[in-house]
């Protein structure tokens, strides 16, 4: 190689090394967060370093909830009736904002969903166990109190549970019309939640308004009469307030119910346990106790029986650490004792893309080759093969990511942020820190080594020789 080809070397390394540092402390900023602006970039303000990822149920604790579907003569149990459930429910915990709940059915009739780090259990159970079916029904000149609700489609039982009126259920649009709602506050400032419909069913609610100003279109959920006003003119353009007395969490919560929809049949609690925090802790401790151990055992493997490129591996693995957890963080992932599982394959993943670049090496030095010669041809031929060995990994993974759920895609997430990291980390980190031993008289030699690993190498030429 030319003296002017050795110069751009000699600029390059270190170029790429900075690059290493500076994805490697970007990685550490994001994935432990040792600096926050909480106030805009002016005002940092400083911690104690520590992962800020969200917690599954089996770490940090929650609520485990097991639902059963009531048929009625309406609405039997079905199949389709099940996951229509199934998606409601997940649309309205969704709305709640819990870290990656797990909601699977369970035989036939039954869904198990589970909570993890909740704060307020019986408020996610009152939300989930709702049927939440909103009905806007034609009363004609009777007005309804809050309260009064429907026990058949003819009979009305006011709030005091003892008067019932005769009042057929006429009902013009149901929730199932309505394209969104959000709570908001009135002129007064007490709290209502406004709704949208539908195109189609917006002119059916013009119309209906329009032909029967001073009659009473009562609203109701779950056969309980929210508000009955009356209409003092027509509503054009599909818009409405639903006013009942709420409070701004009641208005939050129906808004919640009706965005997530109505559920196709009636579901009762039939188990509410909780997992307590001190489960979370042992299971904590226990796990990252063996990812410790993991790591330490692959290090001391590395650097004991592949010398000092062991030793660089290692540092790699330290780069690939951070960018690991650095994606979880930023995909807001939450991690399970699956999830740690996932990480430790990974990390066994990135050990094996290593071993096979410095097996791949080991085998040009050993046929003659000079050190770069054997670095360049070795890393070539080994690239081919972890990608290869990867590609059906990362197949795997995916499949369990799409069809899994619960812990089983936390288990997916991060066995897939393992391996695209480990294959930058084996192909381009370790890369760099070779290449910059290469540029030591001394260094190079201990990269030389490699040709003695597992037994005797033939004599090659000087790490400077021809065919650098």
């Amino acid at each position: 190689m030319s003296g002017k080809g050795d110069a751009r070397v000699k600029i390059s390394n270190p170029i790429r090394l900075l690059g290493v540092v500076l994805v490697a402390l970007a990685a550490f900023l994001i994935a432990f967060q040792p600096v926050t602006f909480p106030r805009g970039l002016a005002t940092p303000q400083f911690q104690a370093p520590a992962p800020h990822l969200k917690l599954g149920l089996d770490l940090r604790g929650g609520s485990h909830i097991v639902l059963q579907a009531k048929p009625t003569p309406q609405t039997p149990i079905t199949n389709d009736a099940m996951d229509g459930v199934l998606r409601v429910i997940r649309n309205r915990i969704d709305q709640l904002g819990v870290a990656e709940p797990a909601i699977t059915r369970e035989g036939g009739d039954r869904i198990v969903v589970e909570l993890p780090g909740i704060d307020n259990p019986q408020h996610a159970i009152d939300l989930i166990g709702k049927t939440a079916l909103l009905q806007f029904v034609d009363t004609g000149t009777t007005s309804l109190p809050q309260g009064a609700e429907w026990r058949d489609d003819n009979t009305v039982v006011l709030p005091d549970n003892k008067t019932t009126q005769r009042l057929p259920k006429k009902v013009i649009l149901t929730g199932a019309d309505l394209v969104t709602a959000q709570a908001q506050f009135d002129q007064f400032g007490r709290p209502n939640v406004a709704f949208t419909f539908r195109s189609s069913a917006a002119k059916t609610f013009e119309d209906y308004t329009s032909k029967n100003i001073g009659k009473y279109l009562t609203i109701i959920l779950d056969n309980r009469v929210i508000s009955s006003p009356v209409i003092n003119s027509a509503i054009p353009g599909g818009h409405g307030v639903i006013e009942g007395g709420f409070t701004l969490e009641s208005a939050r919560d129906l808004a919640v119910l009706l965005r997530g929809g109505a559920l196709p049949v009636p579901v009762e609690v039939v188990e509410n346990r909780t997992v307590g925090p001190l489960l979370g802790r042992d299971s904590i401790d226990q796990s990252v106790r063996a990812g410790y151990i993991a790591i330490v055992l692959v290090g001391l493997f590395m650097a004991l029986y592949y010398r000092f490129p062991g030793v660089l591996a290692d540092l790699a693995l330290g780069v690939y650490t951070l960018i690991v957890f650095a994606i979880l963080t930023l995909l807001g992932a939450t991690l399970t004792l699956p999830g740690i599982a996932g990480f430790i394959l990974s990390l066994g993943v990135a050990v094996d893309a290593n071993v096979i670049i410095f097996e791949k090496i080991k085998e040009e030095l050993r046929s003659g080759k000079t050190l770069r010669a054997a670095v360049s041809a070795g890393w070539s031929r080994a690239i081919v093969t972890i990608l290869d060995s990867n590609a059906t990994t990362l197949i795997g993974a995916l499949v369990l990511l799409f069809l899994g759920t619960g812990p089983v895609r936390g288990f997916a997430v991060t066995l897939i942020a393992g391996i695209l990291t480990s294959i930058f980390t084996a192909i381009i980190v370790t890369r760099v820190f070779v290449d910059m031993a290469l540029d030591s008289a001394t260094l190079s030699r201990w990269i030389q080594s490699l040709g003695d690993v597992g037994g005797a190498k033939r004599p090659v030429p000087a790490p400077g020789g021809a065919g650098e």
